[in-house]
């Protein structure tokens, strides 16, 4: 046996033996049971490029690349909306080497989301008067531009932080009510989850049914907090850059297996 070339030939067939379970897999998926919205932590960029011997900037390259694919999959299946967690308000404050690049891959992601031919639909979520000009500029344009898509429709989550959402929420209803005339003893009586709920990012849309973390944390870490109040968690080993369909028909095949119970 020559196991030189088993060796080099190894790669070759774990991806077919993976493209032939992921294919299984699929056939048997559930479609009557596939979540609307689903949310997703892009976690472990740095950590997949250290395994690899890369640098920082490699695995945030690398974790961007994945995006499209990941919304391909999400077409397939008949998901409507995705979330994609890229940037918290934490991320902010890293050291600026290894922000700047960041912020510049976030930037050419989005662009890409929004160019001529893809049909999915952008929409910023997150303080994007935290962000830079260009950055905040640049997520605005997008969801100008895909405004009158039809595709998935794609929430951006860049400079996001569940606290800082809620809290944006409140600042946002009282403004509101104020301009109105509203006494602090009417808006007392009448605010409730849903007055709040108008005034977040996602107003609208359906919360996320399906919540998927990469990298093995087991943690939501201030994601969606609002809106996470009834949806399923789904904690994946693999690092982002190398998350694969197998590994999302997975957690579609996990989630249609849970009996959802709605408030207990």
């Amino acid at each position: 046996m020559d196991l030189g070339r088993v060796i080099r030939r190894a790669p070759v067939l774990r991806q077919l033996t993976y493209g032939l379970y992921g294919r299984r897999v699929e056939a048997h998926l559930d479609h009557a049971h596939v979540p609307r919205h689903v949310g997703v932590m892009l976690d472990g960029n740095r950590r997949w490029a250290r395994a690899a011997g890369m640098s920082t900037v490699d695995g945030h390259q690398s974790g961007a690349d994945k995006i499209p694919d990941f919304l391909g999959w999400c077409e397939e299946v008949g998901v409507e909306v995705v979330t994609l967690w890229m940037l918290s308000t934490d991320n902010l404050s890293r050291p600026k080497e290894e922000l700047l690049p960041l912020l510049g891959i976030i930037e050419e992601a989005v662009r890409d989301l929004a160019a001529p031919g893809s049909n999915w639909k952008v929409h910023p979520v997150g303080a994007l008067d935290l962000l830079p000009e260009q950055l905040a500029a640049v997520l605005k344009d997008a969801e100008q531009a895909t405004a009158e898509h039809t595709g998935v429709l794609v929430n951006v989550a860049v400079g996001y932080g569940g606290r800082h959402e809620i809290a944006e929420a409140v600042r946002k209803l009282l403004q509101e009510q104020a301009a109105l005339g509203t006494s602090v003893e009417q808006l007392a009586e009448m605010i409730d989850v849903e007055h709040i709920a108008r005034h977040l990012y996602t107003s609208g849309q359906p919360d996320p049914d399906l919540v998927i973390r990469t990298s093995g944390e087991q943690r939501l870490s201030g994601f969606l907090l609002w809106q996470s109040a009834h949806s399923e968690f789904y904690f994946c080993e693999a690092y982002w850059p190398a998350f694969r369909k197998v590994d999302f028909l997975r957690a579609l095949r996990d989630y249609a297996a849970r009996n959802r119970r709605y408030g207990g």
